[in-house]
């Protein structure tokens, strides 16, 4: 059994592992402040970036969904891991060599399930593109990518394969390299019938599938022989541990820099229109991979792009086929438009064309001018509703003024409403009154399910009975703890250590600071001067009671809303140093109104008791006096 990872590991990898460079595999960054940097949250739907990132805190938070932690929990949530197969995956990026307590065994039998199954999809690539490249077998492949211009350069580019027909010659190979039927089987590379294992795909051109950091999850297989007998033109890895068809893109990796960079993105129907759309100059073209296009590749798409709502627009072109399944999945996605912050285009090649057939045809000009030509997603719909009616008779133009009356009702800018209705009107050969009383009643209507607005969440229902509710920052003594909290877990060498020692956990209103502040004091303020602010900000979080460990990440990216040096990236000293006194002062305040509202009962009922009272009240007032005197 694989013994526990050292700790002094999992904090190597924390240090070396660099938080920006693995949430930007995922998610487009933008500056918010001197070392902060802000995106769409990768966990939820949003229209507004509050997914926050303090890389030199090693934190990030989103402040719409409330998920937070450090790079080790950015890595578990977003590929669905558990801790020890996040750490090892980590450390093997960031060159950190794991060391297992208890007796455990050597790392290469101690890796992660998620670990295993991938090196076996690495492994399975590097057989396949072998054999294609150069297995006489794979002679039919070949001639499949001359057909259609691809050369070796184009099958290399994009790690294409062949899989021999022969029935176990990847079981064996994999076998070879030290894998076990378990594994093979799980990572959905091999099956199990009555007589063992097999090769799941034999005598196909392969595609590698892989997400987005570039690791191979899958493959993609197409039909060479016509004695194949599967039928099926196209056959993709069946869902296991590592890959969810709805979840990748394929060519992302190849593609996400340029979709980031122009916050542009090109969905393709296949794997060769990838191929060919890259290979032209597009290098924005993605396709999904045995499925339709749905809601979680939107998700993956926009958090790339920044599709936010206010920002600069971006841009989703898709390009369908011209027959009654390209308009039948235009159509689809159309009812999903509602949930892009930004326009939507359809580019449909003269002919029906797709991209790989148009390269042939008309070379990578004809590719880049198709992508160039894309019209509004709005405005392809209202053609493809209208063509569904015979608009020569009345019945057939008031069943396309009916039809087409929702899809102009559900474009977003709502200036363009009445321009668009003036042109299908004449479109249609319909008087405008009665087309805009049409959009106006399909306006009313709510919006089918499948394509619903996205709907910001409820705020959450506070637990009466819950220890740490969270903090009401409307009162101003719970604004001021949560100030301090945020620059003593993000400035900790900025703060006067003398000062801040003379709080104590009770001076706090809200519980939840309470304990954050306490866990402060546990670690120590000396180790708070000598930690890097990850370290710090990771020992905050172990001393921290769990329910309140979120809040310690919040607080550690939240922004500090001041001038900072932009050589130090340090906050105006000035600042931290009135927070500080704030915080004194609220705390002397309140001990001076407590004793003066106990002496006012003490006079009257226990004079002895009073006079110790009154005396520290004397005490209280002359440190107020001292501490407005020391900061002005």
């Amino acid at each position: 059994m694989t013994g526990r990872i050292r700790e002094e590991d999992v904090q190597a990898v924390k240090e070396r592992a660099d938080l920006e460079a693995v949430v930007r595999e995922h998610v487009t960054l933008r500056t918010a402040g001197i070392g902060s940097l802000k995106g769409l949250c990768p966990f939820h739907d949003e229209k507004t970036p509050s997914f926050t990132v303090r890389p030199s805190v090693g934190s990030w938070h989103c402040f719409g969904c409330g998920e937070g932690g450090d790079v080790i929990a950015f890595v578990q949530k977003i590929d669905h891991l558990t801790f020890p197969e996040a750490v090892e995956r980590l450390a093997g990026k960031s060159g950190v060599e794991l060391h297992y307590e208890e007796g455990g065994p050597p790392r290469e039998e101690g890796v992660g399930r998620r670990t295993r199954l991938v090196e076996a999809h690495r492994v399975a690539e590097e057989f396949y593109t072998e054999v294609l490249l150069r297995g006489r077998e794979a002679r039919p492949g070949r001639d499949f990518l001359r057909a259609r211009d691809f050369n070796s350069t184009a099958a290399t580019r994009f790690g294409m394969g062949f899989a021999p027909r022969g029935g176990t010659v990847l079981v064996a190979h994999l076998h070879g390299k030290g894998f076990s039927e378990e594994e093979m089987v799980t990572a959905g590379l091999v099956g199990r019938g009555q007589r063992g294992l097999y090769d799941r795909f034999r005598g196909r051109l392969l595609w590698p599938i892989r997400d987005i950091t570039g690791d191979t999850v899958g493959f993609g297989a197409r039909r060479i022989f016509e004695d194949d007998r599967i039928q099926a033109k196209y056959l993709n890895t069946a869902e296991t541990p590592i890959y969810k068809k709805t979840s990748v893109l394929y060519g992302l990796d190849l593609a996400k820099r340029s979709i980031a960079r122009d916050r542009t993105a090109v969905v393709v129907e296949g794997y060769t229109d990838v191929m060919a759309c890259h290979l032209s100059g597009v290098e924005h073209a993605v396709a999904t991979c045995g499925t339709s296009f749905g809601v979680d590749h939107i998700k993956m798409l926009r958090r790339i792009m920044r599709d936010e709502q206010g920002g600069a627009p971006a841009r989703t072109i898709f390009t369908f086929d011209g027959d009654a399944a390209g308009q039948k999945a235009a159509m689809k996605a159309f009812e999903e438009d509602q949930r892009w912050a930004s326009q939507s285009y359809v580019a449909v090649a003269q002919g029906g064309q797709d991209p790989c057939e148009l390269r042939l045809s008309g070379g990578d000009l004809a590719v880049r001018g198709l992508v160039e030509d894309a019209v509004p997603m709005f405005e392809f719909a209202m053609r493809t509703v209208l063509g569904r009616h015979d608009l020569r008779t009345a019945e057939g133009r008031v069943a396309g003024m009916r039809a087409v009356a929702p899809v102009i009702a559900r474009i977003r800018d709502q200036a363009l409403r009445p321009e668009y209705t003036r042109t299908v009107a004449g479109m249609i050969g319909v008087d405008i009154e009665q087309l805009a009383m049409e959009v106006a009643k399909a306006a009313r209507q709510p919006i089918p399910s499948s394509g619903a607005a996205v709907v910001p969440e409820a705020a959450p229902v506070v637990d009466p009975s819950d220890p740490f509710p969270p903090p009401d920052v409307r009162v101003p003594a719970v604004a001021v703890a949560q100030l301090l909290l945020q620059v003593l877990l993000q400035y900790p060498r900025q703060v006067p250590v003398a000062e801040v020692q003379q709080i104590e956990p009770g001076s706090f209103v809200s519980p939840a600071h309470r304990a954050v502040f306490a866990a402060m004091q546990q670690v120590g303020w000396q180790q708070a001067q000598i930690d890097s602010g990850a370290a710090w900000v990771a020992h905050v979080v172990a001393a921290t009671p769990e329910p309140v460990r979120q809040l310690v990440v919040a607080l550690s990216v939240a922004e500090v809303r001041t001038r900072r040096d932009p050589q130090t990236g340090e906050v105006d000293q000035r600042y931290v140093d009135d927070i500080v006194f704030r915080m004194q002062e609220m705390t002397l305040r309140r001990a001076i109104d407590d004793a003066t509202v106990a002496l006012r009962h003490l006079e009257q009922h226990d004079p002895q008791q009073a006079r110790a009272v009154a005396i520290d009240l004397t005490a209280r007032q002359q440190q107020l006096a001292q501490l407005r005197s020391k900061f002005g």
